[in-house]
């Protein structure tokens, strides 16, 4: 089971190790696209991953179920960890929650003044 479509997972596993905020979906279901139209309302920056749509992509969409465990799409991470869909998403975000998860926004530090 562990090399079932090891491709897809690994392309999953790399991006939650690489964003803050990974969102996984397929074409023609409306949820992800909520999630990332409630993500760009925040301004929350995200990589989305896109596994075809209802009968295309089925089998690597069935392994990364089978890897977290979540029976739909879209399947959200945040800083690696499976938060849930579209309605945890929302709940979290409602709350405060989310922002709580991810932390202060990231700056750059001011550069050295030369002198």
């Amino acid at each position: 089971m562990a090399s079932y479509h090891a491709k897809a997972l690994a392309e999953v596993q790399s991006a939650t190790r690489d964003h803050a905020v990974v969102v996984v979906g397929m074409a023609l279901n409306p949820f992800p696209r909520r999630a990332r139209q409630l993500l760009d309302a925040q301004g929350v920056a995200y990589q989305y991953l896109s596994f075809g749509s209802y009968l295309s992509q089925w089998k690597p969409r069935l392994a990364i179920k089978l890897w977290t465990g979540w029976p739909t799409f879209p399947q959200i991470f945040v800083k690696g960890t499976l938060i849930g869909g579209y309605a945890d998403l929302k709940r979290l975000m409602d709350n405060g929650e989310l922002q709580r998860l991810l932390g202060p926004p990231q700056t750059n530090p001011p550069a050295a003044a030369e002198g």
